[in-house]
């Protein structure tokens, strides 16, 4: 499993947060981590609210809504 700043890293760049990459995070951020990686994790939930980071999660969850 990576850091938290990789996956972070890797989201800020292809402007995307899979599923997969939301749940290694929940799982790493259930342990300790330095500084570094709450500091990425803290610029990640940025890119997020600005919109700069799209969520597979939640773009799935509009889908089942307007499917339903």
């Amino acid at each position: 499993m990576g850091r938290i700043r990789d996956l972070v890293q890797q989201a800020l760049m292809t402007g995307y947060l899979t599923v997969a990459a939301e749940e290694q995070l929940r799982s790493l951020l259930q342990s300790k981590n330095d500084p570094e990686d709450l500091t990425a994790f803290m610029t990640l939930q940025q890119a997020a609210m600005e919109g700069v980071v799209k969520q597979e999660s939640r773009e799935l969850a509009c889908l089942q809504r307007v499917s339903s």
